[in-house]
């Protein structure tokens, strides 16, 4: 039977007095890769937002290995947020350190390894996404597929039991996308790691092919759910075949 490392029940959340997600339910299972899709808008961003603890729902819970983030506090929370990695949208690199020096930001904060040994993670870390010789470099000195990769490795710095991937390969042109997909892939089952992404592309959507869920936002809720070789090709709802075949029109035939 697969077990659950993440449970979001009922949550309704948003941002001062919006609400952008109504009583939205939803499971994630160990290891596997769980996409969270929709168009602009929608609450992709805003649902992650509060399973990370960044933002507070105004009713639900969230469970990550059984604990509620939404309550939690002191102690209890830390071991939570310790838990997973988070790779922003925009990398979020801190433009002042090297790429090193991001990548053991987790380590500094979460742990008392002394620094030669975060060093050496670091730089463990920085060749398992591909990035083998870049720690004395900053940020800005490297691609932007290069920076989602630096993000990653760390996000993994503390070899976390999940991976929170807020759109990434957003901004990207289509072949580093895809290499940022491949590698996503090979890290999945190398760590064994849940991973939850965040995105709209729909050509990642199709490469990861993990279990997904589709927000929307009129509805401010999920409309549909399963793998997305079954959703594609689903007629039964003109928003999710019109999402996943481009089109303005919904051809039911």
């Amino acid at each position: 039977m697969d077990e659950t490392i993440i449970q979001v029940s009922h949550l309704t959340g948003g941002f001062g007095d919006a609400t952008v997600l109504e009583d939205v339910s939803f499971e994630v299972r160990r290891g596997e890769i769980f996409i969270i899709l929709g168009g602009s808008g929608c609450g992709k961003s805003t649902l992650l937002y509060h399973m990370i603890g960044l933002m507070k729902p105004f009713a639900g819970s969230i469970l990550i290995n059984g604990k509620d983030i939404v309550t939690a506090r002191g102690d209890e929370r830390g071991k939570i947020l310790s838990s997973f990695g988070v790779s922003f949208q925009a990398g979020a690199l801190l433009g002042s350190m090297t790429v090193g020096e991001n990548v053991m930001l987790p380590l500094r904060e979460h742990s008392s390894l002394p620094p030669s040994a975060a060093e050496w993670i670091a730089r463990q870390k920085l060749s398992l996404v591909g990035l083998e010789g870049t720690s004395h470099l900053k940020p800005s000195q490297l691609s932007g597929g290069m920076q989602k990769r630096a993000a990653l490795a760390r996000a993994i710095a503390l070899d976390p039991d999940i991976l929170f991937l807020d759109e990434p390969s957003a901004g990207l042109d289509p072949v580093t996308a895809a290499q940022l997909d491949g590698l996503i892939l090979q890290l999945s089952k190398t760590l064994g790691a849940t991973f939850v992404i965040v995105t709209h592309e729909l050509q990642s959507i199709r490469t990861l092919g993990g279990r997904a869920i589709m927000l929307d936002k009129k509805t401010k809720g999920i409309i549909a759910q399963g793998y997305p070789r079954d959703l594609q090709n689903d007629r039964t709802n003109p928003t999710v075949w019109k999402f996943f075949n481009r089109s303005m029109e919904f051809n039911p035939v």
